[in-house]
């Protein structure tokens, strides 16, 4: 079923008993955003709430806050079209008239791809200049926000030479739709933060070098379809609102004359501004979905000129913070959706999957293709070449079969058969994903690639059975076969002790060592290691090895590899709610729902163990 905009589908939810409605006055500064967390930890409803202290206007959130909703809202249809795509792509050519005809059922489909001019949409019920940006219940989410930020914004951009502009790898398509958090400055700034690789940011780039504003259109809610686009890592040169129009099966409804761009006829609003040249501030600090703060930083500044609303606009926000959050479900079904593309865009690559528990970015593992010595290796370049890929920090590959899903298994397959010695490869001095702060600067880091091949070398240890432990070991815990986890003197005491303990005897069976702060709670479950391992550690500044030597320029690490993931001084904080809206929100909680039981999560925890 496809759901033409957001209303739609939160009548859905309604006949499915899935949404809750929270009439009492609920504060945007942090309350809402606690009671959210507290929702989605236990596996809740999706919540609106009608009276939003400060503001004119209600409240969604958690809309996709479980994997059912997050597959209900998108539907069937986008996954079964890919891999009737896919299967074209492998029988069609050369193309045969008996091949062409077979194909007539995605001719047809694509024949509804598009967009359509419709003479007035819902979104333009209200246009006025004098609404702003203040008036929306933005949420402040966690206590040491710089501010209230839109989380769902849907920014759409057009490259300044966009008339007879062919799409370009080195300044981004022609248009572009994405979801890039907005900090309010102001009732009418709004902070843009265009991370690197984005192509909006392209946009304002061409523009910015020209000393020209970039027009901008902020849409929120709208069909499911455009908010699953908005987030898809396309190329440069797909534009979102034909994958908006293919995932919803017609032509999206587009409304003119109102603004800079055309308006998408059904979404709740429509902020309508420009991003001018030379122009930076402070933007966040904000939590985000690796589970820390990012930092303050300038960032472009979005002007606003305009807004168009529904009479009785919904405005939807989402919640980030330690794993698993919304934009997990969402994360995880694009994946779904797209991988079987990956084979026809790198055929050697049979499949990949990257890790929502780590902010995706942070872990990605992949099976390839084998066919001579080291082409997996072209394989990882290969990914870590592509895209949004390309921001990816770490790197399983193996060339067997193995469900990548289940971490465990992927871990201890690379185990049993890598050579760290020829396997592994550490490369320095590259760009990073712009929340990630493990790296030495913004923007700036490593990757690392760990390759196991083949047939199993070893049979993996699974108990430690050291008499006594190595001085400064606080405690070791298994986590699988192959992989000890240790506690460690905290960094600040002692910043080399990962390489020292990467010498120690008592470890010299262990392919993978992890040095945590938290050992107990690191090793406590598979999202748990995920989390407190990779979101917290620098290959180039933080793999160890009991030896390493330079053979033919390629560093040999002789095991075991240990990776210090302790918590270092530089990094910012773990996010955490304040206890004064801890308890305000605990006192409140029968008050928010007097109709109907909601389970109250565990928020601090999220669905860590």
């Amino acid at each position: 079923m496809s759901f033409p905009d957001l209303r739609s589908f939160i009548d859905r939810l309604r006949r499915d008993d899935d949404i809750v409605t929270v009439d009492v006055p609920v504060d945007a500064r942090l309350e809402a955003a606690e009671i959210h967390r507290r929702v989605i930890a236990a596996g809740g409803p999706a919540l609106l709430f009608t009276s939003v202290t400060g503001s004119d206007f209600r409240l969604v959130t958690n809309l996709f806050g479980t994997a059912r909703r997050a597959e209900l809202a998108f539907g069937e249809r986008p996954l079964r079209l890919v891999r009737r795509l896919v299967e074209l792509a492998e029988t069609i050519l050369p193309p045969s008239l008996p091949a062409l005809w077979g194909a007539r059922d995605v001719g047809l489909e694509l024949l509804k791809v598009g967009t359509r001019t419709v003479p007035a949409g819902p979104v333009t019920e209200r246009v006025t200049s004098t609404l702003g940006l203040d008036r929306l219940p933005a949420l402040t989410s966690w206590p040491e926000d710089g501010g209230p930020f839109i989380t769902l914004p849907l920014v759409y951009t057009q490259h300044p030479d966009r008339r007879g502009h062919p799409p370009s790898p080195s300044y981004g398509g022609a248009s572009n739709l994405g979801i890039y958090r907005m900090h309010v400055h102001d009732a009418r700034t709004a902070g843009m933060h265009w991370q690197i690789g984005k192509g909006g940011g392209f946009h304002y780039g061409v523009a910015e070098a020209r000393g020209q504003s970039l027009p901008a259109t902020v849409f929120l809610g709208g069909p499911p379809a455009l908010i699953l686009s908005a987030i898809a890592p396309l190329p440069e040169n797909v534009p979102e609102l034909m994958l908006a129009s293919l995932i919803a099966g017609e032509r999206l409804p587009q409304v003119r004359g109102h603004g800079p761009h055309p308006l998408v006829a059904n979404a709740e609003f429509a902020l309508m501004g420009e991003v001018p040249p030379g122009v930076r501030r402070p933007e966040g600090p904000f939590g985000d979905h690796y589970g820390y703060y990012s930092l303050q930083h300038d960032y472009p500044v979005f002007e606003l000129r305009r807004i168009a609303h529904r009479a009785d606009a919904i405005y939807p926000a989402t919640v980030v913070g330690k794993p698993r959050q919304e934009d997990f479900y969402i994360g995880d079904l694009l994946q779904d959706l797209l991988s079987p593309l990956f084979p026809l865009v790198m055929p050697a690559v049979e499949r990949l999957w990257s890790y929502g528990e780590t902010g995706y970015h942070s872990l990605a593992a992949a099976v390839v293709k084998q066919r001579y010595t080291r082409e997996a290796m072209g394989s990882a370049f290969r990914i870590l070449g592509e895209g949004q890929l390309s921001l990816t920090k770490f790197l399983l590959v193996t060339d067997r079969h193995v469900d990548l899903r289940n971490f465990t298994a992927t871990l201890e397959h690379v185990l049993a058969r890598t050579n760290p010695e020829t396997d592994l490869y550490v490369l320095s001095n590259l760009s990073m994903d712009t929340l990630d702060y493990t790296g030495p600067a913004v923007n700036e880091g490593s990757k690392g690639v760990w390759l196991g091949l083949g047939d199993p070398v070893r049979e993996l240890p699974r108990q430690f059975n050291a008499a006594t432990l190595p001085a400064g070991v606080t405690d070791a815990r298994v986590f699988c076969g192959g992989c000890l986890v240790i506690g460690a003197p905290p960094y600040a005491s002692e910043p080399g002790a990962a390489g020292r303990l990467a010498t120690d005897p008592a470890f010299a069976q262990w392919p993978l060592v992890v040095v945590s702060d938290e050992p107990a709670r690191a090793a406590a479950s598979p999202m748990n290691f995920l989390w407190t391992t990779f979101t917290r550690f620098e290959p180039a500044a933080d793999i160890h090895a009991a030896e390493r030597r330079i053979v033919r320029n390629h560093i040999a690490y002789r095991g075991p590899i240990v990776i210090d993931a302790r918590l270092k001084p530089s990094f910012p904080k773990e996010l955490s709610c304040s206890p004064e809206i801890a308890d305000r929100v605990t006192r409140r909680w029968n008050e928010y729902f007097p109709s109907r039981r909601v389970d109250m999560g565990d928020s601090e925890r999220a669905h860590l163990d």
